[in-house]
């Protein structure tokens, strides 16, 4: 039987997981603060990315259940990162902002991630950076179908 050239799905997302695994265990080596799990990480950055989310709204983007969510909450806003106020409209809903000294955070982390991944490309050969460059819009569009794809579901 003949090996097709073409990636499989499966093997193009081990790749890109591996790749982010790595990227992940290098900024949690050279990060000087203690860092935070990774589900308290992505909450942080879904709150980032979205001002005011609410928690039932964070635990569905997040596929997580809404208790589990509020235990982050909690966590994170005893550590000084996010701030919960009430909605205007409902004050059984909580809304989630992040502090400055979270959004600090998160642009060190994604400039010290940035970094490093640049030190990395850097000792490639220029075919495998020329090969990468390539390969982005692809990636992209991968990225973008596959979200397409889930929100049909």
């Amino acid at each position: 039987m003949k090996e097709s050239s073409e990636p499989t799905g499966g093997t193009l997302l081990s790749a890109i997981s591996q790749v982010h695994r790595m990227a992940r265990r290098a900024v949690r080596q050279a990060w000087e603060e203690d860092p935070l799990p990774p589900a308290q990480s992505e909450l942080l950055r879904l709150a980032a990315d979205r001002p005011g989310i609410t928690v039932a709204d964070a635990a569905q983007e997040l596929r997580l259940a809404p208790n589990t969510v509020s235990t982050l909450v909690g966590k994170l806003t005893a550590s000084g990162l996010l701030t919960r106020s009430r909605d205007a409209q409902d004050a059984r809903v909580a809304l989630l902002t992040i502090t400055d000294a979270a959004r600090q955070r998160l642009v060190q982390w994604r400039d010290l991630r940035a970094d490093l991944a640049g030190q990395a490309l850097a000792r490639l050969s220029p075919a495998d950076r020329l090969a990468l460059t390539a390969a982005l819009p692809a990636l992209l569009r991968l990225a973008e179908g596959m979200e397409t794809r889930d929100r049909a579901a």
